[in-house]
């Protein structure tokens, strides 16, 4: 589908946060490229959901933890005929445990789902948005990655380094007009956090100072601010949005 508007790519989109930014993305006039692995039926659904709401989108599978595929995808994106103006990095997988029994097999998914697949395809959009001298780039990382949680070192480490990546990619870009930013999330109402029991939720809801979970919608509004010309003095920052669980 070739279209008028400025892109954005939300990897890991098919559901979660990632439907949720993909839906205020395509709320703002972008044309939203679903990124997904293996839920095709879900990634169709956010394009409608975007669709109904006068918005335009379109499903994008490419497996983001191999780097031929994103190198793939990006040759497709620069074809599209729009620029490609902002980039989520949004796909992330967690497999938790303690250290004393995490396998390298473990270790090695996990980074490359969570942070090498950020670092490829920032490389990639860069080289589109370089031509341009626009573009907006937005890693989402977590607050886990701030503040550590025992049982998640593989998590926490990928997420720190997607930290160290915005700071890094902020000064490299800077003199062409990317701007690289990262949302830390705290505990948000997904699929994840539903299987959750009560006496679950409300173990973390203690540690909370606004005493709640936060929503998809939380994290969305600031992903689409730090998309639009409303934050074009913004870059290399890192933004929590997590109630207060870490200050």
């Amino acid at each position: 589908m070739n279209t008028q508007k400025p892109l954005a790519l939300v990897t890991g989109a098919s559901r979660g946060i990632g439907a949720g930014i993909a839906e205020k993305l395509g709320a703002s006039g972008f044309h939203v490229l679903i990124n997904y692995v293996s839920n095709e039926a879900k990634a169709i659904e956010v394009v409608k959901k975007i669709e109904a709401a006068g918005g335009t989108a379109e499903p994008l599978r490419f497996d983001v933890s191999k780097e031929e595929e994103i190198v793939s995808a990006f040759e497709i994106i620069a074809k599209k005929g729009s620029p490609l103006a902002v980039l989520v990095n949004n796909a992330g997988i967690s497999e938790d445990g303690l250290i004393l029994r995490l396998k390298k097999e473990s270790l090695d998914r996990t980074l490359q789902t969570n942070l090498v697949s950020a670092v490829l395809c920032s490389r990639e959009a860069a080289k589109l948005m370089m031509k341009a001298r626009a573009g907006s780039i937005i890693q989402i990382s977590s607050v886990v990655g701030e503040m550590g949680n025992a049982g998640q070192v593989s998590y926490a480490a990928a997420k720190a380094g997607m930290i160290g990546l915005t700071k890094s990619l902020a000064k490299e870009l800077a003199s062409r007009q990317i701007r690289v930013n990262a949302v830390t999330p705290g505990y948000i109402e997904t699929d994840m956090t539903g299987a959750l029991n009560e006496a679950q939720k409300k173990a973390i809801t203690d540690n909370i100072p606004l005493g709640t979970l936060g929503q998809t919608t939380d994290i969305a509004e600031l992903v689409g601010f730090l998309a639009g010309p409303s934050s074009k003095y913004i870059t290399g920052q890192v933004i929590g949005v997590n109630g207060g669980l870490y200050i």
